[in-house]
């Protein structure tokens, strides 16, 4: 934060929440089995979630939550107990030398600065996806987390599955042969009217409407965009960067890709009437060096599964339908001019996963205490999380986009690159 700020606004309500238990955080223990204080950044819809991730590690206590509308912040508040601390400013938690770590799932425009501040201020971060709002942001956010020496965990989730690690394993050893497509989606209908239309108005009085804004442009206060449903504005969040992300880390993890150097999207609102300001319908294709394409479908207009199961991926040997519990891989046939006998029997893989949220947060704790990285660490959200800022900027700019993962720059649309980063709206910086 700017050094001349003005002494933050500190808003607390009453004491929150019962502990999980007492004692020393990692950062100060001895043993493996000290606990680790945590606060929680955001405790709306994703925010519960995540705090219902953290209580059953005996190993973690929240010690405060933290949110800028008043009814969430009360609603943990009680859940909670009396022990817990509540506050509307995030910085006030992090002023506090007593919590070692913090979770952060509030609207996607205040992870890089969050996050950032978090590990300036010697905590180890759980950051929702997507992990940051802009490219520029994420790679700030590797920076920071390497100076520091801070554990940044981001929450795509998939990583600490143990069944699609077993599945990685089977597709990179090329039991499948040859992967040339993947294939996700994110499906819900919402015709005829969405969101609905509602009007600029003044905001509730237990919202504050302008910490909520943040670095973004100031604006009046619409129901439509806060609490909850600004996954729909351009200005704050998308569905490409909140559901695709998921599928672009789980996909290219799988197949063992990084970067795509190629990017085509196309979409629009041709369907429903509502408030929104991202597409209704949008399909992203990206390329990756070893050959294949990843192809992401935001259908909001249409509902019925394009693919059994969340993934698919077709390989020369076999194609590879999964799910969170489990997964079936068809073998392929020979086609045009081709003679070779059937590589295998179907495949028919049935899992028993953990829950995946909790499984990650247990990796997270984990790393917290042998400092070494976690399964989704910073470095590889900002990656996935990129590939998903890159489908919506070839939207934005009707373009097929070229992309260099040295530079981090679009090469062959010089206009392009200004959506890479944006001017923050004073006072905020990003650190």
């Amino acid at each position: 934060m700017p050094s001349d700020m003005t002494r933050r606004k500190f808003v607390k309500t009453g004491a929150v929440a019962a502990t999980i238990a007492a004692g020393l955080a990692p950062a100060r223990a001895q043993g493996a089995n000290e606990r680790i204080r945590m606060g929680v950044i955001g405790v709306g819809n994703r925010g519960g979630q995540v705090i219902n991730a953290i209580l059953p590690h005996e190993d973690a206590q929240i010690v405060a939550v933290c949110d800028v509308y008043q009814p969430y912040l009360d609603q943990w508040c009680e859940k909670l107990g009396p022990d817990v601390a509540g506050y509307k400013d995030f910085r006030e938690i992090l002023d506090r030398d007593d919590i070692d770590a913090v979770a952060i799932a509030t609207p996607d425009h205040w992870h890089a600065i969050m996050t950032i501040e978090a590990c300036k201020a010697g905590k180890d971060v759980y950051v929702e996806k997507p992990m940051a709002y802009t490219i520029r942001e994420g790679r700030r956010m590797v920076e920071v987390a390497r100076e520091t020496g801070r554990v940044v965990q981001v929450g795509t989730q998939r990583r600490s599955s143990p069944m699609y690690a077993e599945l990685g394993e089977r597709i990179r050893s090329g039991e499948f042969g040859h992967i040339t497509v993947s294939k996700a989606f994110r499906l819900s209908n919402m015709f005829p009217d969405g969101m609905g239309k509602a009007p600029d108005s003044a905001p509730p009085p237990d919202l504050d409407w302008d910490l909520w804004l943040g670095p973004r442009p100031e604006r009046p206060f619409n129901e439509n965009i806060a609490p909850y449903k600004f996954r729909w504005w351009k200005a704050y969040s998308s569905q490409t960067t909140n559901w695709g992300v998921h599928y672009f880390d789980l996909l290219r993890w799988l197949v063992g890709d990084e970067w795509p150097t190629s990017i085509c999207a196309m979409g629009g609102v041709y369907a429903v009437n509502d408030d929104r300001t991202i597409p209704d319908t949008m399909t992203s294709i990206f390329e990756f060096p070893a050959g294949r394409l990843l192809q992401f479908g935001q259908y909001e207009a249409s509902s019925t599964s394009a693919i059994p199961g969340e993934i698919e991926l077709r390989g020369t040997l076999g194609t590879i339908h999964g799910h969170s519990k489990g997964y079936n891989v068809t073998p392929e046939r020979p086609g045009q001019f081709q003679e070779w006998e059937r590589p295998f029997e179907p495949i028919e893989v049935k899992a028993s996963d953990p829950e995946h949220t909790q499984a990650h947060m247990r990796n997270f704790l984990d790393c917290m205490k042998t400092r070494e990285r976690p399964k989704a660490d910073v470095e590889i959200g900002h990656v996935s999380t990129a590939i998903a800022h890159l489908g919506n900027i070839s939207l934005w700019t009707r373009s097929r986009l070229e992309w260099d993962p040295e530079t981090e720059r679009i090469t062959n649309n010089e206009e392009a690159n200004q959506y890479l980063e944006y001017e923050y709206r004073a006072p905020w910086k990003l650190g």
